[in-house]
């Protein structure tokens, strides 16, 4: 599957993104060990949260078919996991084995975590080293998945000094710190997302955050609630980028998270020159949400603020292709995290914007991008789902068609982006391989 995109466009009109992919994530997995029901509305039915799902039914838990981004979850209580039958296949997801192998680490039973060729790639040492240290015991591949995870009952609080903003790693840790003796504390670089945090405490489990440290105390009970998931800010990302490079554009998003942790990419564009307007600002199941009307403008390179990076981690790809059409030098840096994602995405978007005939120059740590006017072209998206919709935005502003490849992994985040995206006017056609 490739999407096919003729030069030009203008997106408008109004939309609503599918549900926040970490939230959704989360949602399963502390609803599955909390204490009694939990109903969950705007869920991602996509297929990276639909792995998570399939993972913790494969364990005892039940729970319903989505329906419109509704299910329920009947929690079976932090010690009710059966031990499953299989190996758990997480696909494409990073967040799924990451978090869950903190999750499963102090389960009494063993479990092998694995995906697809893209995850089995993906780096683990990050996790596997604290987790480790706390007393569990994980199996790699020389680093990488597929994680043997042996059962145990004896992980122990720990104080963990991130080496690398991560919110992965941070709570992978503090999942692992629900079924650890004592207190279990980490202490973050800069700040991450806190979805965890934050829906922990929905779950009436009791979180401590003061300068940088958030701490948790093993054998806490967390209680079935309500969770409302708000439209996802990294999924919305791709359509601010395009209205905010496409002259005639007005296009308003709906529902949008707006986490202070997740809103980089909002900072990093109006820096830029974008016009986005926030609208009907409200707090939802605790996490503060709006609308965005993102309006044309004219944008110009800036070098991005190193404390932006980790609040826009995800959101950079289409922060770049912001940077191919703008006037200018953009410069990013501090966004090593970027190489261990489902691609180097670094590598990925440099060798994209080559293609297209935008100069850059690559860091270690991220990437310097000389604006101009993209030319048309073949991207290759390395099984990476926001290299696929980031350089299928930069199609608004090409001289020449792209033809972006491999484009089946969307669907892992964003499923019906396609129908979505040609909706809106972006001159985008699906076709086969």
């Amino acid at each position: 599957m490739q999407f096919s995109l003729a030069p030009g466009g203008k997106l408008t009109g109004r939309i609503r993104v599918p549900g926040d992919k970490s939230m959704s994530h989360r949602s399963i997995m502390l609803g599955a060990i909390a204490e009694g029901r939990t109903s969950v509305s705007g869920f991602l039915e996509g297929e990276d949260a639909l792995a998570t799902l399939s993972a913790f039914r494969a364990m005892g838990v039940e729970i319903s078919d989505p329906q419109s981004g509704r299910l329920t979850i009947e929690g079976v209580g932090l010690r009710g996991l059966q031990a499953p039958s299989k190996t758990l296949d997480l696909g494409n997801s990073g967040t799924s084995i990451r978090l869950m192998a903190g999750l499963l680490a102090g389960q009494s039973f063993d479990t092998v975590l694995t995906g697809d060729e893209s995850l089995l790639r993906r780096p683990m040492g990050r996790i596997i080293n604290p987790l480790t240290q706390m007393g569990a015991s994980i199996d790699s591949r020389e680093g990488c998945p597929p994680l043997h995870i042996q059962g145990t009952r004896s992980l122990g609080g720990i104080h963990y000094d991130l080496p690398v903003a991560s919110a992965q790693v941070k709570s992978s840790i503090l999942l692992a710190g629900l079924y650890a003796s004592g207190r279990t504390s980490v202490t973050e670089p800069a700040p991450t997302r806190d979805h965890t945090e934050r829906m922990l405490t929905g779950f009436g489990y009791g979180v401590s955050r003061e300068k940088g440290v958030i701490s948790v105390a093993g054998g806490g009970v967390l209680r079935g609630t309500e969770i409302d998931i708000p439209a996802d800010i990294s999924s919305a990302a791709f359509f601010m980028v395009g209205a905010s490079i496409a002259p005639g554009s007005d296009l308003i998003l709906e529902h949008v998270g707006l986490n202070p942790t997740r809103d980089g990419v909002i900072t990093i564009l109006r820096a830029m020159g974008a016009n986005i307007e926030v609208s009907q600002a409200r707090t939802v199941g605790g996490e503060p949400v709006a609308d965005l009307r993102i309006r044309y403008a004219p944008l110009r390179g800036i070098d991005i603020p190193v404390e932006e990076v980790p609040l826009a981690i995800d959101e950079l790809p289409a922060i770049l292709v912001a940077a191919a059409c703008a006037e200018g030098v953009t410069v990013l840096r501090g966004a090593e995290e970027l190489r261990v994602k489902e691609s180097d995405r670094i590598a990925s978007m440099a060798e994209g914007l080559t293609q297209l005939g935008i100069r850059n120059t690559v860091a270690p740590d991220g990437i310097t991008v000389v604006g101009g006017t993209p030319s048309g072209g073949v991207i290759t998206t390395h099984h990476d789902h926001r290299i696929a919709m980031s350089f299928a935005m930069a199609a608004l502003r090409a001289s020449d068609s792209i033809i972006v490849t491999d484009c089946a992994h969307v669907a892992t985040s964003f499923p019906g982006f396609a129908d979505l995206a040609a909706n809106t006017g972006l001159r985008l056609i699906v076709t086969a391989s």
